[in-house]
């Protein structure tokens, strides 16, 4: 990560004098068990709590040495806690620690990446909602296919965020497990209990079985998922940046004063941020295979998951978070121009409605094979001489004896393609806090 691309407090989960507070916290809740459980004093647990601190640098310092973070950890915090630091990490193992601690981490990690898909989702729906009957081309293939609306559009961007929403809860789930098992997971040493209690403290469930490691199969879902998400911010970017094009111009990101879109070309107003979005996007996605490779752990557990989890934990989890609030910020700002709309949906001639003929004609008893001709060799006409498609329809004298002037120009009203918008919002929205 780096600090371009990050936003303060998804950064902060990560930094080392969080790291070290959470390792600290799972020792002295431990502690507080194992006094329960009269495995040490209670006066060792409460010393624990008071005198307990750490320095990161001496922590640095005596890891040097000993080549080991965890026990450098405990070492330094026995210069602060005295005699009674014997009685801390009591039949537990670094796993232990390590694992439960990124629980924790990804777990909040998870709680700011909803946030920012609630702003997002909620700039998506208000958009949706002031455009719902705003007319725009749709486009298959990058061709003009048949109308739609804008808001209709964004309906579809909601709903694929409002699911990546569902999935990172269920994902925060699997992940927020806690394990204090001992060494290789069989309790030989620690009671269970020790493992509910500093459980129920961090916010965590239990793991049922763990190998001395939580299975990695729960952080392969869980970067799966972010990978999910990372993707349909693409997809939503791509979309904006091909609108933004100057031959489409039917949206724009906003344009600040002052902001200069090239150091050549004065006059470029670049969609930079959906473009910056995209390249984010692939490196979410970067993570996921990864995470995938890291289930099949030699044994009971061996470290080759570590190094990588490092790395992906934050990397992961801090770009996505700017890149969503990046896009909420997009969707919030973005400039639509309807007008234009319009005009790219009227630039074909009247060629969107060609379907419209094509089902007429079969409703009044010509076979669809026949339809198919008769409307296609007029739309090749438009796409080679430019004509209006309306009018070499009411010219076509095969076309003449099943439908009238009036009829034609019935199918060429747009209200016909939106009859079905309030239904479709209804579904998407019916039951969304920020419809």
């Amino acid at each position: 990560m780096i600090p371009r691309y990050a936003r303060a407090e998804m950064v902060d989960i990560w930094a080392p004098q969080t790291k070290f507070q959470i390792w600290f916290e799972i020792e002295a809740h431990a502690c507080d068990a194992q006094a329960k459980l009269g495995v040490i004093p209670e006066t060792a647990a409460k010393t624990v709590w008071e005198k307990g601190q750490f320095d990161i640098e001496r922590i640095d310092e005596i890891e040097r040495e000993t080549k080991h973070d965890v026990i450098a950890f405990l070492t330094n915090l026995a210069e602060y806690v005295g005699d009674d630091a014997r009685f801390v990490h009591q039949g537990m193992t670094s796993s232990d620690v390590l694992d439960t601690t990124l629980a924790v981490q990804l777990a909040r990690a998870s709680d700011l990446l909803m946030t920012g898909l609630d702003r997002l989702c909620a700039a998506l729906a208000s958009q949706a909602q002031t455009y719902k009957y705003t007319p725009t081309i749709g486009r298959s293939h990058g061709i003009h296919a048949e109308p739609t609306t804008f808001g209709l559009k964004l309906a579809t961007f909601y709903a694929e965020f409002d699911r990546a929403r569902t999935r990172l809860t269920a994902a925060r789930a699997e992940i927020a497990t806690c394990a204090i098992s001992g060494a290789v997971g069989t309790f030989a040493h620690i009671d269970p209990f020790v493992e509910e209690h500093v459980a129920a403290q961090m916010g965590l469930t239990v793991e049922p079985v763990s190998t001395q490691v939580i299975p990695r199969d729960r952080h392969a879902m869980f970067f799966a998922v972010l990978g999910v998400i990372a993707s349909s911010v693409e997809r939503l970017s791509t979309e904006i940046r091909h609108l933004q094009r100057t031959e489409v111009r039917e949206v724009e990101e906003y344009f600040s004063a002052g902001q200069k879109g090239s150091s050549a070309m004065p006059h470029k107003r670049n969609p930079v941020l959906t473009e910056n979005l995209t390249g984010l996007a692939r490196m979410v996605r970067a993570a996921v295979t990864p995470a995938l490779e890291n289930v099949a752990l030699w044994h009971e557990r061996d470290i080759s998951h570590s190094s990588v989890e490092r790395m992906i934990g934050p990397d992961a989890t801090v770009t996505l978070d700017f890149a969503l609030n990046r896009l909420a910020s997009v969707m919030e700002k973005l400039l639509v121009y309807p007008k234009t709309m319009q005009a790219n949906l009227d630039q074909l001639g009247g060629l969107v409605h060609s379907q419209q003929v094509l089902l007429a004609l079969t409703q009044k008893g010509v076979s669809r094979e026949e339809s198919y001709v008769l409307v296609q060799r007029n739309a090749m006409k438009v796409w080679e001489e430019g004509a209006q498609y309306l009018d070499l329809l009411k010219a076509d004298s095969d076309i003449a004896p099943h439908l009238n002037h009036d009829e034609l120009d019935a199918l060429f009203d747009l209200d016909q393609h939106f009859q079905q918008v309030d239904t479709i919002f209804s579904r998407v929205f019916a039951a969304s806090s920020h419809a």
